[in-house]
């Protein structure tokens, strides 16, 4: 059905301008991090969680601020202001949070008013941000949210080829820890996974407790298999994809946004609440997404849905925008060139699938990147 419909969605997805594209992604963002900063109480002290989670919240709202700075060549100067005023709305209600959940001094001095002044400001300026399709010709939906908690906690560590058990390894074999021993992956909340070349690296069941956020680059001619945490019931909160080519990467499901830069000539595998992939080319991506996916300064991008062997239970009945690509930078009515979807008699068939999930680990790299069709100029 979704093959029949689908050049009708792409035809749609195209009729939005620049603009009222990126105010859907800007609302979308404001009202995943308001409730981000609702859950920040909810968070124990111990081990940094609390704090590593409003830092979390802080990263988001300084790379939104650089999206809205650079998005500024297409949006009308009123909406720049509604949107700096939100920023600015959301950096004043995060110090109301990081404030209410502080441990309380026993001597304080009293203070000014400012928390009660910016609370008050905090709600006209997130108001506006919300309102701001109302104030247009046209109100835009916004995409279903995750209610997942997507936040950063504990140290990253690495899990490389000769290390499928987490013990710590020397920085040259693309391992990183923060201390002499080096959490295992049982115990650590992040993944890293960096400077491979003609590997096949997976990531072993006992780093199901890995999943806070992960981070996989510089990698080259390898599979990389991150899903592991998926199939014990757990999701990524976020996950960042940079610098990779010709490779394979199975991301399993994330909570968040999985975020892609200068992926070049590789197939990605991945569930998540929002894809958005910046500066790559010749990549085809498997994809479950509860928000339209985002392109930007891309081309040769392929789309297709989620293969069945990389399904959980329930993700069937969940809603799927896989083809419905907004491209940034293509500002023109006509379809974007930079992207396209997969009919499905070019998709990697499921025997394939389950044959890579299957496959033990450095057994016959090439066969299978060929397969999946990384490498394709």
């Amino acid at each position: 059905m979704a093959a029949n419909t689908a050049p009708e969605d792409q035809r749609s997805a195209t009729q939005l301008a620049p603009n009222e594209k990126f105010f859907r992604y800007f609302q979308h963002e404001v009202t995943a991090l308001q409730e981000q900063m609702g859950r920040i109480q909810g968070h124990g002290t111990a081990g940094g969680e609390r704090s590593d989670a409003v830092d979390h919240c802080l990263s988001a709202i300084a790379r939104l601020s650089t999206e809205v700075q650079d998005a500024s060549s297409y949006i009308p100067a009123y909406d720049q202001r509604t949107y700096g005023d939100a920023i600015k709305a959301l950096n004043a209600k995060l110090q109301e949070v990081r404030s209410s959940v502080a441990p309380k001094p026993k001597f304080s001095f009293k203070s000014n008013a400012l928390f009660s002044a910016t609370k008050n400001e905090s709600a006209i300026s997130l108001n506006d941000a919300a309102e701001l399709a109302s104030q247009r010709r046209h109100q835009m939906p916004v995409a279903g949210l995750s209610n997942d908690p997507s936040f950063a906690t504990t140290p990253i560590e690495a899990i490389t080829p000769a290390n499928e058990h987490a013990t710590p390894s020397s920085a040259q074999n693309g391992s990183s820890s923060n201390s002499d021993s080096g959490p295992s992956s049982a115990q650590s909340d992040s993944i890293t996974i960096y400077n491979h070349d003609r590997d096949h690296v997976v990531l072993p069941a006992t780093a199901s407790h890995a999943t806070s956020s992960g981070t996989v680059s510089n990698i080259q001619n390898s599979i990389i298999n991150i899903s592991a945490p998926s199939a014990q019931g757990r999701a990524f909160a976020g996950l960042t994809l940079k610098n990779i080519s010709n490779s394979l990467v199975i991301c399993g499901h994330v909570n968040g946004a999985v975020h892609l830069t200068n992926v070049k000539s590789s197939t990605i595998v991945v569930a998540t609440r929002q894809f958005r992939m910046h500066d790559s080319s010749s990549c085809d991506v498997y994809l479950l997404a509860s928000s339209r996916p985002i392109i930007e300064d891309c081309s040769g991008i392929r789309f297709a849905p989620l293969p069945e062997a990389y399904q959980l239970e329930g993700d069937e009945a969940k809603e799927n925008l896989w083809e419905k690509v907004d491209d940034f930078k293509w500002l023109r009515n006509e379809q974007s060139p930079n992207w396209s979807l997969m009919d499905p008699g070019a998709r990697v068939e499921e025997t394939v699938w389950k044959r890579i999930m299957s496959a033990e680990r450095g057994s016959a790299i090439d066969d299978s990147l060929k397969a999946v069709g990384a490498g394709r100029s």
